[in-house]
């Protein structure tokens, strides 16, 4: 089963800081807690997946691994942190900690917003995906106007503050007790005000344009493998920071080789004499044909294994192997010379074999007289 996306499980943005990541993970730990929800495995699956996903985020060192190749990245040990026994109540603080939590009390403003991440989709040879390549993309993206700077008005003038919140974007609002904060009506949550917007982008301070990038995949990626590069996603409005660009990899499946984790996987028919008898045959790898010693004896069913030809191993040094499984090829149709010879072996050996011919009718007629 696929799993899902740490970010989407969390319902944050990837840039998310940590301070809202604890709060956000407070929150769904406390409505799907086991004891809160007594005999449902619906919560208590939820429950081990937000715990999943936070012991991942939560560390800089995971997080970062997760973000620039996902799952793979970050491997059995993300799962280890999952289940009941890593909770801890205490780590929820008191009620007016998730009170404020939930409702976004005590907040301040922040600095302008940041630009949409983006994802593009690529497909690449099982070749690469097992060596590594740098590949050329081009992206459409929301880039910074080149006329106004990114500020979004018209030369020779400067957005001014918004006399609505001063220049925060927030407007707080009183009801009885409570006091609440929203969006400013008048700029919008912008903060600014611009009086007269640059023509090239209409005051936005960004216009779509195409980008070229040339992007480094590492060996040992597989379909699902995530890069991520930072800053090369969407400008953010009236000069806040860009985005992140994240490339999602698609590997092609290949005509002979199949993969098992770094492994690459060859089923290698040969013939009967061979096994019995030994030989070198030649086998294709990912590098270009290889000659190999079948040993004397070798079973059908046996594996053959070469070190070190098999996929690069991701975020970590060498390569997997390359298994020869091996299996024994038989003729569809054998020529009356070998059907001949295999006759003479099957009587040597005492071999069953269905056959109509005068040989094996005297041996049957000899045999039961």
């Amino acid at each position: 089963m696929t799993k899902r996306d740490y970010y989407e499980i969390l319902s944050v943005s990837r840039d998310v800081d940590e301070p809202t990541l604890k709060s956000t993970y407070r929150k769904l730990a406390l409505t799907y807690h086991p004891d809160r929800n007594p005999n449902n495995p619906d919560a208590a699956e939820k429950f081990r997946e937000v715990s999943e996903a936070y012991a991942v985020l939560s560390d800089p060192g995971k997080r970062a691994r997760y973000d620039q190749f996902g799952h793979a990245g970050v491997g059995a040990g993300a799962g280890a942190h999952g289940g009941f026994s890593g909770f801890d109540p205490s780590a929820f603080g008191d009620f007016s900690d998730l009170f404020n939590g939930i409702f976004g009390f005590g907040g301040a403003a922040g600095g302008p917003a940041g630009g949409s991440d983006l994802v593009y989709r690529m497909e690449i040879t099982f070749e690469n995906a097992a060596h590594g390549v740098e590949a050329p993309i081009a992206i459409s993206r929301l880039e910074s106007c080149g006329d106004c700077d990114g500020v979004g008005a018209a030369e020779g003038t400067q957005p001014r503050s918004c006399p609505g919140c001063r220049g925060t974007g927030r407007q707080r609002l009183s009801q009885g007790f409570l006091t609440v904060t929203r969006p400013c009506g008048t700029c919008r949550g912008d903060g600014r005000v611009i009086d007269k917007p640059c023509a090239g982008c209409r005051g936005e301070g960004r216009r779509r344009g195409k980008k070229e990038l040339t992007i480094k995949i590492p060996a040992g990626v597989e379909t699902g493998t995530r890069l991520r590069l930072t800053g090369e996603g969407d400008a953010g409005p009236n000069g806040g920071p860009a985005g992140d660009l994240y490339v999602v990899l698609t590997v092609a499946e290949h005509e002979i080789f199949e993969r098992e984790e770094d492994d690459l996987i060859l089923q290698l028919d040969l013939p009967f004499p061979t096994l019995v008898l030994g030989g070198d045959v030649e086998v294709p790898t990912l590098e270009g044909p290889e000659t190999v010693s079948i040993a004397a004896g070798t079973a059908s069913g046996a594996n053959v294994r070469l070190r070190g030809r098999g996929f690069g191993r991701l975020g970590r040094g060498g390569k997997g192997d390359l298994v020869l499984k091996i299996g024994v090829r038989v003729p569809d149709k054998p020529s009356k010379e070998e059907k001949e010879l295999l006759r003479k072996y099957a009587e040597l050996v005492g071999a069953p074999v269905s056959d109509k011919s005068v040989f094996f009718k005297r041996k049957a007629k000899k045999i039961f007289s």
